[in-house]
């Protein structure tokens, strides 16, 4: 039975045979596409390069690990695959091990299968992406690779925007994911889940399907079947397609406003083993938009997380310079607190008013 865990997965043909089809044209178009956009996001690599496919057994993540085993040996590359088992359901260790068969089938090589722990900071999903991301890491830390390709395709991303939307986010989360973030890489950032099934059909894979992606206590999940299909029907098709292509244009914008505010941080931030302040003076005539990034930043290098600090809160430090009331300090996550004086703000986990 098609998604099933207990289902024999099929790799579709070697290939060689594959090779043959393609040439005579009787490549299916989605697979074909998957194979392109995995193509042009590794053709930069030297030669011997390892990259590693995180593979759930999903189908979006399946048809990467099936484009990435046909397209890497062209390009002089060595791919693996890490599957992280999350332990969130009775029977993750045998879905994972499936996965990793199904890897191996491909001809991926290594296949490691990482159980993590998950932590309840962030929420069920903050706490299993801090976990997951952890572990593929310290994957590509162990087997020396330079690349780890994650499978989120341009539904994931319009899910991401209207996520950040609902957040009330500035422009760097509206950006959604990047399709390059230093050791991750997104080759599918352009192509519809649709096409990632339709490749799976036709190459004979049998994806797994995770029920957390049917279950509407996650904000994602509501999002896709609630939210998305609603809008298709108010605003008729291609919102989708909208959307993420408003994140690659805000991230073009956010770019060159963080390259600006890193600018403005070499002269108006001064770091301590466990402070940083920030010059009042320096910052006050700014543009709100490099004032308020270097205050994110210097949030971050305090202590606080990014996914614990809110716009609220970069505001309320922003107040101490735009609206100063003589107020005592502002509290932000992970115990860091802000507090304005001698003409600096000054963040740190210690800071006292």
């Amino acid at each position: 039975m098609p998604g099933s865990p207990d289902s024999t997965v099929e790799s579709g043909g070697n290939a060689a045979e594959e090779l043959v089809a393609e040439r005579r044209g009787r490549l299916h178009p989605a697979v074909a596409r998957t194979r392109e956009a995995v193509r042009s996001a590794l053709s930069d690599l030297p030669a011997g390069t390892t990259v590693l496919v995180a593979c759930s057994g999903g189908t979006d993540s399946l048809a990467l690990a099936a484009a990435v085993a046909f397209e890497a040996p062209k390009l002089g590359l060595q791919a693996g695959a890490v599957i992280v088992d999350h332990g969130l359901q009775a029977d993750s260790a045998r879905t994972a091990e499936i996965a990793a068969e199904q890897c191996r089938g491909l001809g991926l090589d290594p296949v490691q299968v990482s159980a993590v722990e998950v932590g309840s900071e962030g929420g069920p999903e903050g706490a299993a992406r801090a976990a997951r991301y952890d572990a593929l890491r310290a994957a590509a830390d162990e087997f020396g690779a330079d690349v780890v390709l994650l499978a989120h395709t341009r539904d994931d991303q319009a899910e991401t925007v209207l996520l950040g939307l609902g957040r009330g986010s500035g422009a760097r989360s509206l950006a959604g994911m990047a399709a390059v973030a230093g050791l991750l890489r997104r080759p599918f950032l352009e192509v519809p889940r649709a096409t990632t099934a339709a490749a799976c059909i036709a190459s004979g894979l049998r994806p797994w399907h995770d029920p957390h992606n049917d279950d509407p206590s996650y904000t994602r999940v509501r999002v896709r079947h609630e939210v998305l299909p609603v809008l298709e029907e108010a605003l008729g098709p291609g919102v989708v397609e909208a959307l993420a292509r408003t994140a690659g244009l805000l991230r073009a914008d956010a770019d060159a406003l963080d390259m600006l505010a890193a600018d403005l941080a070499e002269t108006a931030v001064r770091r301590t083993d466990d402070e940083v302040h920030c010059d009042v003076g320096m910052l006050a005539d700014e543009p709100a938009a490099l004032r308020t990034r270097v205050l994110r930043q210097a949030a971050l290098e305090a202590g606080s997380r990014a996914t614990d600090l809110s716009a609220g809160h970069v505001a309320a430090v922003d107040a101490l310079i735009t609206d100063w009331r003589g107020q005592r300090w502002i509290d932000l996550p992970q115990g860091v607190r802000a507090v304005r004086r001698g003409g600096f703000i000054i963040l740190g986990p210690n800071v006292t008013g």
